[in-house]
């Protein structure tokens, strides 16, 4: 049986999943790093990730349907990847430059929804609210990916100086 919140549902549980994925990948990220303010970092960014899903799952309840309550198989299998790859680098370039995609992929979800002309005001509104916190994660981890770049580079020995 349709409902009228069920677009609304679907959109939102697509983005709790995407959250899931988001929060696991930095819990993930915080075992992987030696750095401690790093680990501290992601752990942060993880339990922000979490409030998030806490808060598109109550939108979900609200509107009658059951919130998401996994990632995504396809994020499981590309954690697994780079753990992988991870344990052949083992440096927090690739953790962080890993962070950073997903942080892209994250904030473009949010932003379609933002934009789904089928959704309602109060749907968009709980989607804006948290779009703010995924928006300044994926404006950190870009920040931190572009710092990294440049402290290797300025450290290599051919950098024209």
């Amino acid at each position: 049986m349709s409902t009228p919140n069920d677009h609304d549902i679907k959109v939102l549980n697509g983005l709790i999943e995407t959250t899931l994925d988001s929060a696991d990948g930095y819990r993930e990220a915080a075992t992987e790093t030696q750095d401690p303010h790093y680990r501290t970092l992601f752990e942060r960014r993880a339990e922000e990730r979490r409030r998030v899903v806490d808060d598109l799952s109550a939108a979900v309840r609200g509107m009658g349907g059951d919130p998401e309550a996994e990632g995504s198989i396809l994020a499981k299998a590309h954690r697994a990847f780079l753990d992988v790859k991870h344990a052949l680098l083992r440096n927090d370039d690739s953790v962080v430059g890993s962070i950073e995609n997903g942080e892209g992929y994250i904030a473009q979800k949010f932003e379609r929804a933002l934009h789904d002309g089928q959704i309602s005001a109060t749907t968009r509104e709980t989607v804006r609210r948290n779009y703010e916190a995924v928006k300044a994660g994926h404006d950190q981890m870009h920040a931190l990916k572009h710092s990294l770049q440049s402290q290797r580079d300025a450290s290599n020995p051919l950098y024209p100086t």
